[in-house]
C-alpha cells in the first residue's frame, strides 16, 4: 500500500490479516496503468493523481494534463530531445490534445487563438519555490520566438530583432532585486513577474515589458 503526502512517498506493509475491503480496495486499471490526462481517472482523489505523476516522472514524462490545465513536475535533470527545434515544429503544426503533454503545445494553442479569436491571450505558471516557474517562462519565449521568426509575411528587417531574447536576459537583472535562498532552490524569487508581448499583424513579436 503506497499513500503520497508532503514527504513524496510512504509504504505501509499491512499483515494479511489486517486487510479488508474497508482499508484496501483493488485499483482501478487507469490508475495502474497510468494516464496523460487526469481528467480521464477513473478514481479522481490525490493519490490517483499523485501516483499518475510518479509514474509518468519515472519514465520521463514530466508533463501530464488536467483538461486544459499542464502539470509539470522538474526533472532536476536535463532530457534529451525534449525542447529541440525539432520539438518545436513539431507541436507547432498540431492542436491541443493531438500530441503528449507539453509545454510547446501550451503555447501553440495560446498562438493559435490569438489570431483564431482575435483577443489577449495569457498563460499562468503556478508553483513552489524550485519548481521551475522561469524555466517554463523561458521554455514558452523560446516556443513564441520561433513561431515569431517564422510568421509568414514578416519583413526580413523584422526577423532580425529579438525583443524575446530582450526578455529572457534581463530577467536575472530583476531577480537580484528579491533574491532569498530556500529549501529547494538557491535563487528564489521574492515577487511576481508579469510578462507582456506585442503581436504584429504579421504575428511577429513587436515588443514586451516586464511588470513586478
Amino acid at each position: 500500500m503506497t499513500l503520497y503526502d508532503d514527504s513524496w512517498i510512504n509504504v505501509i506493509c499491512l499483515q494479511p490479516g489486517e486487510v479488508s475491503r474497508e482499508k484496501v480496495y483493488p485499483m482501478h486499471q487507469t490508475s495502474i496503468d497510468g494516464v496523460e490526462d487526469m481528467s480521464t481517472l477513473a478514481e479522481l482523489h490525490e493519490a490517483a493523481i499523485m501516483h499518475n505523476l510518479y509514474q509518468r516522472y519515472q519514465k520521463d514524462n514530466i508533463y501530464t494534463n488536467i483538461g486544459s490545465i499542464l502539470a509539470a513536475v522538474n526533472p532536476y535533470k536535463p532530457i534529451a530531445g525534449l525542447y529541440d527545434l525539432a520539438a518545436v515544429d513539431l507541436y507547432s503544426q498540431h492542436h491541443l490534445g493531438e500530441l503528449p503533454p507539453h509545454i510547446f503545445a501550451v503555447a501553440n494553442e495560446c498562438y493559435r487563438c490569438l489570431w483564431k479569436r482575435h483577443d489577449s491571450q495569457c498563460v499562468l505558471i503556478s508553483g513552489e519555490s524550485g519548481a521551475g516557474k522561469t524555466e517554463s517562462t523561458k521554455l514558452l519565449l523560446q516556443f513564441l520566438s520561433v513561431m515569431s521568426q517564422n510568421s509568414a509575411g514578416t519583413p526580413p528587417s523584422e526577423r532580425t530583432t529579438h525583443v524575446e531574447e530582450a526578455i529572457v536576459q534581463s530577467s536575472p537583472i530583476m531577480e537580484a532585486f528579491g533574491n532569498a535562498k530556500t529549501v529547494y532552490n538557491n535563487n528564489s524569487s521574492r515577487f511576481g513577474k508579469f510578462i507582456l508581448l506585442h503581436f504584429s499583424q504579421n504575428g511577429n513579436i513587436h515588443g514586451g515589458c516586464i511588470i513586478d
